[in-house]
């Protein structure tokens, strides 16, 4: 068959190129800090969206630097004690979606969280200058100055946080929580289970933000990635700092933190994917130490996988 990266085979042993910065636990040891003093101020809001069997909220808590995010938040009507739940993130510059597609969880009588990424798509805010929405350029956001000030930093300690106030729902039994999504949702994913350990499952497709170097390497900084293309014309047109700038971007690069998974996986990826090309994806699930499966699409590229919603959901159904 065609190929645009290695051989699954070769795939299955790849373990990434992106430099590790030598602080990386450390780095993520403060931020949990931050986050974990941070006041969440958690707000549920009826929705003007209801259905019979479940309560529809628009949910908003406080994330580190005090940025006011919001998720779709769904639980089901007259559920019988303690039920799991799942969390869920969507793809770069998106929004949480439709509440259409997920009342079928609470159908299940599942609790189930989408949130909106900060600056994106959705409401949630950006605090990084001005309240509202910036849209693009997430990677290299803070990435001319302190680690601290990573947007991808910020972005991903809000979905454990999210996640953390999700097991907090007296309705939720915490032990029984799971998380998925597609592209830079699979990242957030990764980093949530990641960060929040007693994710039980979580189920991945074709995560973005890993391995950053290979994607370079590679001649794939477009589309997706396009930014870091654009930083460096702008910013280091000689590329005299890329050593420098591919270590700090080692700090939100998920295949670092994939070690530190405890629930069991389900990663979902396709062979002729160019916009996270299938190598920088392996970077990541090659590290995950915990259970973990693949659900493999030879010749299918960054696009819906057939019956993969089908399959996450029954993976779901096992929490």
């Amino acid at each position: 068959m065609p190929l645009v990266d290695m051989p699954l085979e070769k795939l299955l042993q790849y373990k990434g190129i992106n430099p590790c910065p030598a602080d990386h636990d450390a780095y993520w040891q403060r931020a949990l800090q931050e986050m974990r003093a941070t006041d969440p101020q958690v707000e549920l809001v009826p929705s003007k969206f209801q259905v019979p069997f479940a309560e529809c909220f628009d949910l908003y808590f406080t994330g580190v630097r005090g940025a006011r995010i919001h998720a779709k938040y769904i639980r089901p009507k007259h559920s019988a004690g303690k039920h799991p739940a799942v969390v869920h993130f969507h793809g770069y510059t998106g929004h949480s979606g439709d509440w259409h597609d997920k009342i079928a969880y609470a159908a299940l009588g599942f609790s189930f969280a989408a949130m909106d990424c900060r600056g994106q798509g959705g409401l949630s805010e950006d605090t990084g200058g001005v309240k509202g929405t910036t849209h693009h350029g997430h990677i290299i956001r803070g990435l001319s100055e302190d680690p601290d000030n990573l947007l991808f930093r910020h972005i991903f300690l809000d979905t454990a946080q999210l996640a953390g106030i999700v097991m907090n729902m007296p309705e939720v039994d915490e032990t029984r929580v799971g998380a998925t999504g597609w592209s830079q949702g699979g990242a957030l994913t990764i980093a949530c289970a990641a960060l929040e350990p007693r994710i039980k499952r979580l189920a991945p497709v074709y995560p973005f933000l890993s391995d950053y170097k290979r994607v370079w390497e590679m001649d794939l900084a477009k589309d997706a990635y396009q930014e870091l293309r654009t930083y460096f014309r702008h910013f280091d047109p000689q590329h005299e700092r890329e050593d420098e700038l591919f270590t700090k971007l080692g700090y939100i690069d998920i295949q670092y933190l994939a070690s530190r998974i405890r629930g069991e996986v389900m990663l979902g990826v396709g062979l002729m994917d160019t916009v996270c090309p299938p190598s920088s994806q392996f970077a990541a699930y090659n590290k995950i130490t915990a259970p973990k499966r693949l659900e493999v699409y030879p010749d299918f590229a960054h696009e819906q996988l057939p019956g993969l919603h089908d399959k996450i959901m029954q993976f779901m159904l096992g929490l």
